[in-house]
């Protein structure tokens, strides 16, 4: 696979079924380089065997949901100004009407029960920032006064000054006239043009507090959300359920603030049902955080899943009523299952026996459609049977990436020193070899490697290269006991378990030349790469990347530095050092390229020019490649072109270093 192949790499989101199951819609997107965006619309496919067709050809269409009378269809489209906005189209494919004009965009969004009303989030910024007064650019907006502990976020920014907001609208009348809004007042801050306007948004919540996410109970009365507001003093990850009444008079709180919410839904009989973790008496417990599926009876929640042995964290997850029972995501070994769970808690794993990585679901009756990515592709879409027993495939968007190129990676299971299973693969280039070896370490740390189709790993080999990768301790998807063990602990058991990986993988192939290594990660996986190379120094070169490099710095600088650090390396100065790659920067000898975004905030941007003036100063070889515009999600969602400008430096750095 070249860097350029990322193009043929397409995904696809969480799908919404017909009420009687009849069919699917669903959205696709990637990578366009031309576009230098990630491009996309919705489909829409008959079941159970019908051809998939384009529903949309808007440029990035995404996150459809049917009306509950399978009729309409309500999704995201970016507006003039690039801003997610909610449009509706008929089921059966029309022109599209803008139903929300939200100045930053809107963010979550739900039907009613009776198709009468969409609810929906979205950010409302203070008069005089973020493009509200015309002609006041950033640079010239008055100061800000942050008096708590939080104040921005990675890929947002300034979150303080433009919290989430609930709102209702009309669900539009797809046959009625358009009707125009007169020309704005000239000091609006808006365009001077006419603009097509849906009735008016009712806005329910004010204040601080932003809130996240909307379902509609199922009377339609009130509208559920979770609050996160800004902590003025300590952290506090705990989150509590709010009901809102649809006419805006007032609200109830649902679930008290004990848990940490990340997902809600509401059954046909008006159960409610949540994803979250217990964060912990200072409510900022995380490491592996034990994320389960909760009903809500009376006014008791009641847990139904085991934290310990079924991880339903994975980014993304979410609950979906099927009969009296629910579907959730469970995150185990390199895969995702999809587990279907009833009211006494009796999980059952679904689509036994294959390939595929389950992402996201919706049902209808009986019928199952999943999205997925597998080991041949980024993303299909799969019909299953209420016991997951029958299956078809619904798409075939992977044959643009097998014609692209990509090698099956091998399983692999190694001991440790101390006689602990590290689990991983190894990908190798066709051949005889000898080919040189990369050592591949993930973010998190408490996320996973999986058996799903990577470019990171895809366009090494393609370049020569055989690359190994594994979950260490520390990792998502091996019960939350393993995802502990490096608390207080990082650089110990995990740094023993990759180099045992490493070594394991060598010794299995002897096709991979063991003189000849190189190690890269990104996030915590920069993190253990920096942290190897001051201990290892059999590498020929290495790259950090978007890494948290200094532990002491992270807390004032990162958007969740007020407790990531005190939860993994703790709050005394000794432990702080004893884990820090940078307390350790003088034993570095090998030749390092560090890669970071300018608008990381999550690992910012000073941790990797620290760690980089560090090994210059030193005399270590080192390179920085930073960039601009970028956040965290670079390597995910960046801009393809920054995408293939950064896997063909890659390539360049391991040519000079590591020739293939």
């Amino acid at each position: 696979m070249r860097p350029t192949d990322i193009e043929a790499l397409i995904a696809v989101g969480r799908p919404t079924v017909a009420a009687d199951g009849s069919f699917a819609v669903f959205a696709t997107s990637r990578p366009d380089i031309a576009a230098d965006r990630n491009v996309g619309q919705l489909w829409r496919v008959d079941l159970p065997s019908g051809q998939p067709h384009r529903l949309t050809r808007g440029v990035a269409d995404a996150s459809p949901r049917l009306s509950p009378d399978s009729r309409h269809v309500a999704f995201l489209r970016g507006d003039a100004d690039g801003k997610p906005q909610i449009n509706v189209i008929a089921a059966s494919g029309s022109e599209a009407i803008q139903v929300t004009d939200a100045p930053l965009g809107v963010g979550s969004f739900a039907w009613s029960p009776t198709g009468e009303l969409l609810a929906f989030t979205a950010r409302i910024p203070e008069r005089g920032r973020y493009g509200t007064v015309d002609g006041l650019s950033p640079d010239a907006e008055s100061a800000r006064r942050i008096t708590g502990i939080r104040w921005h976020a990675n890929g947002l920014g300034y979150i303080a000054d433009r919290p989430a907001q609930v709102f209702v609208v009309a669900a539009p009348d797809l046959h009625s006239e358009p009707t125009y809004t007169p020309a704005p007042a000239p000091d609006s801050g808006s365009s001077d043009a006419p603009r097509k306007v849906p009735e008016h948004a009712r806005q329910l919540t004010s204040g601080a507090l932003s809130h996240d996410g909307v379902v509609f109970t199922a009377d339609g009365s009130e509208i559920l959300t979770t609050t996160d507001g800004i902590e003025h003093e300590r952290r506090d990850l705990r989150s509590p359920l709010i009901a809102i009444d649809i006419d805006g008079t007032g609200e109830r709180v649902v679930v008290p603030a004990t848990l940490s919410i990340v997902d809600v839904t509401v059954a046909s009989d008006g159960t409610i049902a949540f994803l979250a973790s217990d964060p912990g008496p200072d409510g900022t417990d995380f490491v592996a955080p034990g994320v389960a599926l909760w009903v809500l009876e009376g006014d008791e929640p009641r847990r139904l899943t085991d934290p310990e042995t079924i991880d339903l964290g994975e980014v993304g997850s979410h609950i979906t009523p099927i009969g009296d029972d629910f579907l959730v995501q469970n995150r185990t070994r390199g895969e995702v299952h999809l587990l279907r769970v009833s009211r006494d808690g009796a999980a059952t794993r679904l689509r036994r026996g294959m390939e595929v990585v389950g992402h996201a679901a919706d049902a209808a009756g009986e019928r199952i459609v999943c999205a997925v990515a597998t080991n041949r592709s980024a993303g299909e879409l799969l019909l299953l049977d209420g016991e997951g027993i029958e299956a078809r495939l619904l798409t075939s968007f992977g044959d643009a990436a097998s014609r692209a190129g990509f090698v099956l990676p091998r399983e692999l299971e190694v001991n440790a020193p101390d006689g602990y299973p590290v689990h991983g693969w190894v990908a190798t280039p066709k051949g005889e070899g000898p080919f040189p070896v990369l050592l591949q370490i993930h973010g998190g740390p408490y996320a996973s490697y999986g058996v799903h189709l990577f470019d990171e790993t895809q366009v090494l080999v393609g370049a020569g290269y055989a690359v190994v990768y594994c979950n260490p301790r520390g990792s998502a998807g091996y019960g939350r006991a393993h995802g502990r063990s490096i608390r207080g602990r990082m650089g110990t058991d995990d740094l023993s378990d990759v180099l045992a990986f490493l070594d394991g993988a060598v010794a299995s192939d002897a096709r991979l030349d063991g003189g000849r290594v190189g190690i890269l990660g990104g996030s915590y996986g920069g993190y253990l790469t920096a942290w190897t190379i001051a201990h290892d120094h059999r590498f020929a070169a290495a790259v950090v990347e978007r890494g948290f490099l200094d532990p002491e710095t992270f807390q004032g600088t990162s958007d969740i530095g007020s407790f990531f650090g005190d939860e993994y390396v703790g709050t005394e100065a000794a432990a702080i050092r004893a884990q820090s790659p940078m307390a350790v920067v003088k034993d570095v000898t090998t030749p390092t390229l560090v890669i970071h975004s300018e608008l990381d905030f999550r690992c910012p941007l000073e941790q990797a020019t620290r760690y980089y003036t560090a090994l210059r100063r030193q005399g270590t070889e080192a390179e920085l490649l930073v960039f601009p515009g970028e956040d965290h999600e670079l390597t995910r969602s960046g801009r393809p072109r920054h995408r293939v400008e950064r896997f063909e430096a890659l390539l360049e750095w391991w040519g000079r270093h590591l020739p293939a």
